[in-house]
């Protein structure tokens, strides 16, 4: 297990990423607002991202706490589940459900619910199951003293954008943070753009795909009006209690 810091408070929010990067590239700029809104935000790694062409697990956790701090995230802990081989089964659902229940967040994130790489949409599948066995009151956890974990479910899930374009059904304007979220992402620099780095090229490391991040989120916010945005889908519709709450 592989902490960012010593445990001892609830999160607003609670985001999940198949390996480290995977928050940063799907929804930093969002997490970097939310903090900056006084929000209070956990990340978990399901996985050290250990079968990536280029760098290893321990460099990729050193990397991941750097990008911690440029979000001003709170907490990061890493699960340590096999890269590319973990499963949807009893003792991953209660590893998520266990962290859901530690930081009782009201709002969730986490990977694409469609996606090439497919520890995406396992994650993605992994963290939505895990939710519902998380309130389950029979469901017996306990956290790493052995104490008892309370059930908890969040509000609401919100799964961000990777590879694929997909249609969001939330965009978040994030115009004074994309700038923000570039530099959480340049501190993995074993993964992406690194013009001193002699390690094997992928399809993440080049320049333009680094550069295609600021597109995307410059499209979004095309067709929302403003700047930048990072989209969201969902498999339950948030409710409003007034039209009036949309934008």
């Amino acid at each position: 297990m592989h902490t960012f810091a010593a445990m001892k408070n609830s999160a607003d929010i609670l985001a999940f990423g198949a390996h480290p990067d995977d928050v940063e590239l799907g929804c930093g700029a969002t997490i970097a607002k939310q903090v900056s809104l006084g929000n209070t935000v956990a990340i978990v790694d399901l996985t050290r991202g250990e079968l990536g062409t280029r760098g290893n697990a321990e460099l990729r956790d050193k990397e991941a706490l750097t990008a911690a701090n440029v979000l001003g995230v709170q907490y990061r802990e890493n699960l340590g589940l096999a890269d590319g081989f973990f499963q949807i089964d009893e003792q991953s659902l209660r590893a998520v459900a266990a962290k859901i229940r530690k930081y009782r967040p009201r709002i969730i994130l986490c990977n694409a619910i469609l996606d090439r790489h497919p520890d995406h949409p396992k994650g993605s599948s992994l963290v939505s199951q895990a939710v519902f066995v998380a309130g389950l009151r029979k469901v017996e956890i306990e956290d790493e003293q052995g104490k008892p974990l309370e059930p908890h479910r969040p509000k609401a899930v919100y799964h961000y954008q990777q590879f694929y374009d997909i249609r969001p059904d939330v965009l978040v304007d994030v115009s004074s943070f994309i700038e923000k979220k570039i530099e959480a992402v340049q501190a993995f620099s074993s993964q992406f753009y690194n013009p001193e780095s002699d390690e094997p090229e992928t399809l993440i490391s080049s320049k333009a795909f680094l550069e295609s991040l600021r597109h995307r989120a410059s499209e979004l916010g095309r067709i929302a009006f403003v700047s930048y945005a990072e989209g969201f889908n969902v498999e339950r519709y948030p409710l409003v209690d007034s039209l009036f709450d949309l934008k």
